[in-house]
């Protein structure tokens, strides 16, 4: 497939992406790295000698009012990168937490187009914390690429995480959202031996998800000693940060996680006490309750 360098998808026709790019550095397209919000984050991470914490969300759930204020809250309460869900039909990596919080978004309204509004509202008070959405490709390719890619620069989106495309399908979003100013965020995973993790390492950018559990969001607990060894054979690969997530679900265990990666995403334990109806300010104090341990 023929592609042109700024991203254009299926003979369309070229995209002045940096146009739209303020804050970025340079150009990727013509082989140089840009600078995102998602760099600078853990470049001021590394100078402060801290880790990440990562929080995940479902936009829309339980309707978009409640997500907006809980997403406004989440670098206040310690939050250094948010992880925006796309609410799709059949999310086929999560588990029955993760499944819900998309249903609930699914029947209160909650659209591609309303994420994107979502992000655009946060960047209203908050231009520096950076956003990831994470979700499945058949949203964005009913949008089309390059429509999707222009309308995630313009409204604040930094990065991508996209379960369901491999890296034998990079030319499909990967490589267009790199040269529009996106980092494509790879999912590694216990199951990703020598032979498999320099192809998934490629075009990886921003940082490695590392998933800590063989199986779904919510189904096990994650082990420091399990993942510790995983981390430091990603880390002797590339020099992107690694961050673990699935299966982190109190302070201590993002302690744990943290003390052997990067960082570490919690989703499903905030998910839960969104589910169950918890005032704002209360899934906020279990926010920073897990962010506490992260930082520790």
């Amino acid at each position: 497939m023929q592609r042109n360098p700024a991203g254009g998808h299926r003979g369309t026709a070229p995209l002045d992406f940096r146009a739209a790019m303020p804050h970025t550095t340079a150009d990727q397209a013509g082989g140089r790295h840009q600078m995102t919000r998602i760099d600078a984050k853990f470049e001021s991470l590394r100078a402060e000698g801290r880790k990440a914490f990562v929080a995940y969300v479902m936009a829309g759930d339980p309707t978009y009012e409640t997500s907006l204020e809980i997403v406004r809250g989440l670098p206040g309460a310690g939050v250094d990168i948010i992880e925006l869900g796309l609410p799709f039909t059949d999310p086929m990596a999560d588990g029955a937490t993760i499944q819900l919080a998309g249903q609930r978004a699914l029947e209160a309204g909650q659209t591609l187009e309303k994420t994107l509004e979502l992000v655009r509202a946060l960047r209203e008070s908050d231009d520096t914390t950076p956003v990831v959405m994470m979700g499945y490709y058949n949203p964005i390719y009913s949008r089309g690429v390059d429509r999707f890619l222009a309308d995630a620069r313009e409204a604040g989106v930094d990065g991508l995480i996209i379960v369901d495309l491999p890296p034998e399908e990079d030319d499909e979003l990967c490589i267009p959202a790199q040269a529009a100013g996106l980092n494509f965020i790879r999912l590694a995973t216990p199951t990703t031996d020598d032979a498999r993790l320099p192809r998934v390492l490629q075009n990886t950018s921003g940082f490695v998800y590392y998933v800590s559990i063989t199986g779904i969001t919510g189904a096990a607990s994650a082990r420091a000693t399990d993942v510790g060894p995983e981390v430091a054979r990603i880390k002797a690969a590339t020099d992107i940060p690694v961050i673990v997530g699935f299966g982190i679900k109190t302070p201590e265990s993002a302690e744990a996680i943290a003390s052997v990666a990067d960082g570490a995403v919690v989703g499903s334990a905030i998910v839960e006490k969104i589910a169950a109806g918890q005032p704002v300010d209360d899934v906020l104090a279990f926010v920073r309750s897990l962010a506490d341990g992260a930082h520790r």
